[in-house]
C-alpha cells in the first residue's frame, strides 16, 4: 500500500516516490496492483479530489527493482518531460551489487540491445544487428564485501532491461536475478539492483532537482551504505 512515506520529492507539477521492488510501476498481464494507480488512489483521498487524478508516468524501473520513479501531476509538465527524456536530459543514477569478478574498476560498457518481447528479456551484443539499439552506460566498483561488489551506474540510454542485460553480458549477472544468469533468487524475489537517484531540470520553474532515494532494508545493502 501506498503512503506518503514513500514521496521523496511533490510540488504542483512533479511526483518522486520510492518504489519498493516486486510492484509494477503500470498495470500489467499479472493484474497485480501497479504503482500508479495506488498513487493515484492516494492522491484522490488525499486532496479530496472529485473527479479523477491525472498522473503521467515519466520513466519505468522494471518490477523487481527498487528506487526512484517520476510521475507528472500536470499534461504541461509530462509533455516537456517525455521531451527531456528522448533527449536524454535526465541523469539516472543506479547502484547493483554482483559477485565479486575479474572486472576493471570503471569503465563504460556498449552493447547492441535486442528486445525479445515474449520471453520479456533482452539480449546484449557486441555489434550492430537488425532490430537492436545501442545501449551504454558508465560504471565504477563503488565498494566490496567478502562476496560482492557494489557497482555504481551512469545510464546514459534506456533500453529495456539494459542494466540487467549489459551486467550479465561484461561483468557478472546481478545479485539474485535469474532471468539473466544469477546461481539464486532473493529471498523476497528482488533482485539488487537500485534505482539511487534523477536528477532533472524542473519542467516548470527550470531549476535543477535532484532526488536520492534510501537503500533497501537488508543486511548487505546496509553493509554497503556506509561507503556511499
Amino acid at each position: 500500500m501506498f503512503s506518503s512515506t514513500d514521496i521523496l520529492y511533490e510540488d504542483n507539477h512533479i511526483l518522486a516516490v520510492n518504489k519498493p521492488a516486486g510492484i509494477p510501476v503500470q498495470a500489467d498481464l499479472s493484474g497485480d496492483a501497479a504503482l500508479e494507480d495506488m498513487i493515484k488512489d492516494f492522491i484522490k483521498k488525499r486532496d479530496s479530489k472529485p473527479g479523477a487524478v491525472f498522473l503521467g508516468v515519466i520513466h519505468r524501473i522494471d518490477r523487481p527493482v527498487s528506487g526512484v520513479v517520476l510521475f507528472a501531476k500536470t499534461s504541461k509538465a509530462l509533455t516537456r518531460m517525455n521531451q527531456a527524456v528522448r533527449d536524454r536530459e535526465i541523469k539516472k543514477r543506479y547502484l547493483a551489487i554482483i559477485p565479486k569478478c575479474d572486472i576493471r574498476e570503471e569503465g563504460t560498457l556498449c552493447h547492441y540491445i535486442e528486445r525479445n518481447s515474449s520471453k520479456n528479456k533482452s539480449f546484449a551484443y557486441d555489434k550492430p544487428r537488425p532490430n537492436a539499439k545501442e545501449a551504454r552506460l558508465k560504471y565504477r566498483v563503488a565498494s566490496a564485501s567478502d562476496r560482492y561488489f557494489l557497482i555504481d551506474i551512469d545510464l546514459i540510454t534506456g533500453r529495456h532491461h539494459q542494466i540487467r542485460a549489459q551486467l550479465s553480458k561484461s561483468l557478472a549477472p546481478i545479485k539474485g536475478d535469474l532471468k539473466y544468469g544469477a546461481d539464486r533468487s532473493n529471498p523476497d524475489g528482488s533482485i539488487s539492483l537500485h534505482a539511487r537517484s534523477v536528477e532533472f531540470t524542473h519542467p516548470v520553474t527550470k531549476e535543477s532537482v535532484t532526488v536520492t532515494a534510501p537503500l533497501p532494508h537488508d543486511s548487505l545493502w546496509a553493509f554497503f551504505e556506509g561507503s556511499l
